[in-house]
């Protein structure tokens, strides 16, 4: 262990040496004071994190993951071009500890730098938030800056596929004389599986045959004496029913255990289509078991659809946000920690520009997977036949697709893990998810990036290298 730290402590006199620490650190105090002070935020609580939080934020993992990748392809393969690994690599150490120790080196300092760029944050959002209204402070730190857990309704979403299925072969069995090769099947099953959700997602108007309703059991999952006396939250998403409609609807909510004294109703309120609304409900409303429910009242006169995934969800406090902003930079640290392992494995056998050009664009796949996904699902690249309404497969689907399923494969657990998002919402960073990123993010995918680095580092000839003069 002792030779793997001292590699790491080489690895931080080098990045010194050539000032990058100097440089990186200089633009992250920038990025954290002058951004927020050059872009104003519109006043609001939202505005107000959505300009020191989410661009800072962001703006801050941009640069550290691109100055990670420089510096994991330029300690290596430079090292090696100006034959400098050879002076280390004949003293009694292996070369897996050499790769291992500036790895390490290199987490160590985006660590240290993401700390302090995170404790100066934390300082801007004390010193600025004393500066907003008593109302924007309030839905600041009981919106936003918190750390919320949601529970959602239960849906039969397997039984609604099974009749789904059931129902598509009833109607093909009608159809023995049609041709069947004109037909998109797949669309015919989810648009039948589209007209089942419909009972549970649609909210008719209030009619005198129809109650105009919609109601929604929920239980907390949790102990209800963790949140006693805390508010609650309901955060919903809703579409028009018409197409053609433009406005607000108006609506009203009713929360709490019927046939108890434990329910409030509130005001007629007017709500827009298409938008996340966060509704305060009073605490408490729950009964000894966590059971709760929530109903709408539609008060308008067009039929409103509440999707499913996003629909209805009811927030409730979890946390403190210091807590759940260090385990936010915890997963960010993990992606650096992959970046690193990333750019390492690159120099291990390609000279410093190469290095940097594959790191670059292997990082650029990452922002095509919508891409690759789509092709995944219709499981063709080919061009669409408008007179078959077919598409025209060809030798490349046979190579691409299961090329995109691979990438997709590694790629899709990493991207999963996003704090940023998370932070911006007021959702909560469990434990559970930082040690997940780290299982998949650093041992799993950066283990499989750090072997194949050390076998490539391991097989390479150092004496090969050239001095750059």
């Amino acid at each position: 262990m002792k030779k793997i730290l001292a590699i790491a402590w080489l690895t931080w006199k080098a990045a010194f040496r050539f000032k990058l620490v100097a440089v990186l650190l200089t633009l992250m105090i920038f990025t954290v004071v002058v951004l927020p002070v050059i872009i104003k935020d519109d006043g609001t609580a939202r505005g107000f994190v959505q300009i020191l939080l989410t661009y800072t934020l962001t703006v801050i993992a941009g640069l550290l993951g691109l100055c990670t990748l420089w510096i994991a392809c330029g300690t290596l393969a430079r090292d090696i071009e100006e034959c400098q690994i050879q002076l280390v690599a004949t003293k009694p150490i292996s070369r897996w500890q050499i790769w291992i120790g500036k790895w390490l080196g290199i987490i160590l300092l985006d660590t240290a730098i993401l700390t302090v760029t995170g404790i100066l944050l934390l300082g801007l959002f004390s010193w600025r938030a004393s500066k907003l209204d008593p109302k924007q402070q309030h839905i600041l730190f009981n919106e936003v800056l918190v750390a919320r857990q949601g529970v959602k309704p239960q849906y039969p979403i397997k039984e609604l596929e099974k009749q789904a299925q059931q129902l598509l072969k009833e109607r093909l069995s009608l159809l023995q004389h049609t041709n069947l090769d004109r037909i998109d099947i797949q669309s015919v099953r989810r648009e039948i599986l589209e007209q089942l959700k419909a009972d549970y997602q649609l909210v008719p108007p209030m009619t005198l045959s129809s109650p105009g309703y919609r109601r929604w059991d929920l239980n907390l999952g949790i102990n209800p004496a963790k949140i006693k006396g805390k508010p609650l939250y309901i955060r919903t998403k809703f579409y028009a029913g018409n197409a053609t409609f433009s406005g607000t609807v108006t609506a009203m909510w009713q929360v709490g255990v019927p046939g108890t004294a434990k329910v409030w109703r509130s005001e007629p309120m007017s709500l827009a289509p298409d938008t996340f609304h966060e509704i305060e409900i009073p605490p408490d409303l729950f009964d000894k078991n966590g059971d709760i429910t929530v109903v709408f009242i539609n008060l308008s006169d067009v039929p409103l659809i509440f999707p499913m995934e996003e629909g209805i969800e009811l927030l409730y406090p979890a946390g403190l946000f210091v807590w759940n902003f260090a385990r936010g930079l915890g997963i960010i640290i993990c992606w650096m920690a992959l970046l690193a392992a990333l750019g390492l494995a690159t120099a291990s056998y390609l000279s410093f520009p190469v290095a940097a050009f594959v790191a670059m664009a292997a990082l650029a796949l990452t922002f095509s997977t919508g891409i690759m996904s789509t092709a995944i699902s219709e499981g063709i690249l080919s061009k669409y036949d408008e007179q078959t309404h077919r598409f025209i497969p060809s030798i490349l689907d046979m190579i691409f697709i299961p090329l995109f399923k691979a990438i997709l494969a590694v790629i899709s657990p990493v991207k999963q893990f996003s704090p940023i998002d998370k932070l911006t919402t007021g959702r909560l960073i469990t434990w559970a998810e930082l040690a997940q990123a780290i299982l998949i993010v650093v041992a799993l995918v950066g283990g499989l990036l750090a072997a194949v680095g050390n076998y490539l580092f391991y097989k390479r000839e150092l004496a090969g290298g050239e001095a750059t003069k």
